[in-house]
C-alpha cells in the first residue's frame, strides 16, 4: 500500500492536474456515457471511500451485485482500509486497491464511479472533485453540510454530466415504494400532514481532551475543507456529527430519511416557513446540536413535523424510526418493515410487509439502482437534485435552531428572505484552498 502522497496538496492543485482532463472531455460535448465506453459484460469499477461504519455497508452492498466490482478501497484511517480489503476478498476475487488520498482514487482513469461515506463536511467537496475527474458518484446523506452546497453539488452533476445518487436508501425499498404509491393513488384521499420521528439512546460524549494525532490517521486530511481544529479525544469517528465543523446534528443524521419520505409522499418540494425546538437536555458534555428536537415545515397547504430523540429511545407506534401521514380517509404508518394504513376509526384497512430480514439487506436496491443508471442510462431513485431538496430541508431547520427564528424561505430563489443572521448560515467559512467551487 503506496500512502506516500503528499496530502496537504489543497483541492486548487488538485484541479490544476484534471484541468487537461475537462478540457479534453468538454470538446467532446460532455463525458461519453460508460454504457457506450465499456462492453455490456464489463463491470462499473468502484472505489469506496470512507469504510468506517456505514462505509462497510457499501461494500457490503456492491459486493452483491453482478455488474459491479470493488477496486478501490480509501481512508483516511489506514485501520479502516485493512478492514475494507479484507471485507472485500472474502467474496471478491479481484484484491481492490488501498489508499488514505481520495485524490489518488480521482486520478485513477480505471475508477468509474466512487461511494463516498465520509462525514458530512466531505460529501459535497468530495463529490464536485469527483465529478470533475469524470467519476459518476453515489454519496451519503444528506450530501451536502450547507444550503450552498446543496446547489453545488446539483451543479457539478450537471456541468460534468454525472450519474450522482443520494443514499436515502428508502426511496429504494419495496414496501415503501408500495406504501408511497397507496398515497398517491389516493386510498386516504387528500393527504396534509406528514410526521417523521427518530428516537435513540446515544450516550454522553463526555469532555474531550487534547491528545496526540493517532499514527494510523491523517487527520489534516479528514478536516480536508472544514477549518482547522485540533485533534481532540472524542471526536472520531462517531461523534463528529454532533460538531457544527464537521456534521449536521440528528437532523442530517437520520431526520433526512424521515424528511425525504415525507416529501416523497406529500407530493411537496422545498418549504417558505420553517420553524425548529428543542436543545442539549440529556448530557452536559461537549456535544453541540441539540439532542432533543421539535422542527416544523410549512409548505402552505400541506406542513410535514420531524421528531428527533437522541438520547429518549421510546418513539411513536413503538417504533425508533418512523413517518405517519395523515389524509382525510385515515392514516398511512410507515414503520420498520412495515406499512399500515388505518381508517379514521383507527381500524387497520390493510398491511404493507417487507420480507423479514435485515433491514441493511435492501440496500443492494439502492446501490444496484446507482449502478443500472451508469451502465443503462435507467432513472435514479434518488438523483441528487431530488435528495438535495430533502437535504435542504435539515439544512433550514438547523439554522432555525441555531439562531432561534422562524426562518421565511424562498422556494423559488433558494433563499432565505429578510434575515441576515439566518443567511449566513447558509454557507460557511472553508481551510484556504479547499473551497468548493463549480
Amino acid at each position: 500500500m503506496n500512502n506516500s502522497i503528499n496530502t496537504s496538496m489543497p483541492r486548487r492543485d488538485f484541479l490544476k492536474r484534471t484541468a487537461v482532463l475537462t478540457a479534453g472531455l468538454a470538446t467532446l460535448g460532455g463525458v461519453m456515457p460508460l454504457r457506450a465506453a465499456k462492453g455490456p459484460n464489463e463491470k462499473v469499477v468502484v472505489a469506496i471511500i470512507g469504510c468506517n461504519d456505514r462505509g462497510m455497508k457499501h461494500i457490503e452492498g456492491y459486493l452483491n451485485l453482478p455488474n459491479a466490482e470493488i477496486g478501490y478501497i480509501c481512508d483516511v484511517d489506514k485501520r479502516a482500509v485493512a478492514k475494507g480489503i479484507a471485507a472485500v476478498v472474502k467474496k471478491q476475487a479481484r484484491v481492490p486497491e488501498g489508499v488514505t488520498d481520495l485524490r489518488r482514487v480521482f486520478d485513477n482513469p480505471d475508477v468509474d464511479a466512487v461511494s463516498i461515506a465520509t462525514p458530512d463536511h466531505w460529501h459535497a467537496p468530495a463529490t464536485i472533485m469527483a465529478c470533475a475527474a469524470g467519476k459518476h458518484v453515489y454519496v451519503e446523506k444528506p450530501g451536502s453540510h450547507n444550503l450552498h452546497e446543496s446547489d453545488l453539488i446539483v451543479a457539478a452533476a450537471r456541468k460534468y454530466k454525472r450519474v450522482v445518487q443520494m443514499g436515502n436508501q428508502r426511496r429504494s425499498w419495496p414496501w415503501i415504494i408500495e406504501a408511497i404509491a397507496a398515497l398517491h393513488n389516493g386510498e386516504l384521499g387528500r393527504v396534509a400532514l406528514a410526521r417523521g420521528w427518530y428516537a435513540n439512546n446515544r450516550a454522553t460524549i463526555g469532555k474531550g481532551k487534547p491528545a496526540p494525532v493517532p499514527e494510523w490517521l491523517d487527520y489534516s486530511l479528514w478536516q480536508g475543507p472544514a477549518p482547522e481544529q485540533p485533534y481532540r479525544d472524542n471526536i472520531l469517528h462517531y461523534n463528529w456529527h454532533w460538531f457544527w465543523n464537521w456534521g449536521t446534528g440528528e437532523l442530517g443524521n437520520n431526520g433526512v430519511h424521515a424528511l425525504d419520505l415525507c416529501r416523497w409522499g406529500l407530493q411537496v418540494e422545498l418549504p417558505n416557513r420553517i420553524t425548529c425546538g428543542g436543545g442539549r437536555y440529556f448530557h452536559q458534555d461537549d456535544w453541540e446540536t441539540p439532542d432533543s428536537t421539535m422542527a416544523e415545515f410549512d409548505f402552505g397547504d400541506k406542513g410535514i413535523m420531524w421528531e428527533g430523540l437522541s438520547c429518549a429511545p421510546r418513539g411513536l407506534e413503538g417504533s425508533g424510526f418512523g413517518v405517519n401521514f395523515y389524509g382525510e380517509k385515515g392514516c398511512l404508518s410507515i414503520t420498520g418493515k412495515n406499512a399500515t394504513i388505518y381508517d379514521l376509526k383507527n381500524k387497520v384497512v390493510r398491511e404493507i410487509k417487507g420480507e423479514q430480514k435485515d433491514i441493511f439487506g435492501y440496500d443492494s436496491l439502492h446501490f444496484g439502482n446507482f449502478i443500472d443508471g451508469i451502465r443503462e442510462g435507467k432513472s435514479l431513485r434518488s438523483e441528487i437534485e431530488e435528495g438535495q431538496k430533502s437535504t435542504k430541508m435539515c439544512h433550514l431547520g438547523n439554522i432555525a435552531w441555531r439562531t432561534g427564528h422562524i426562518i421565511n424561505f424562498d422556494p423559488k430563489t433558494r433563499r432565505i428572505v429578510g434575515d441576515r443572521t439566518a443567511a449566513a448560515l447558509a454557507t460557511r467559512k472553508y481551510r484556504h484552498g479547499w473551497e468548493p467551487k463549480v
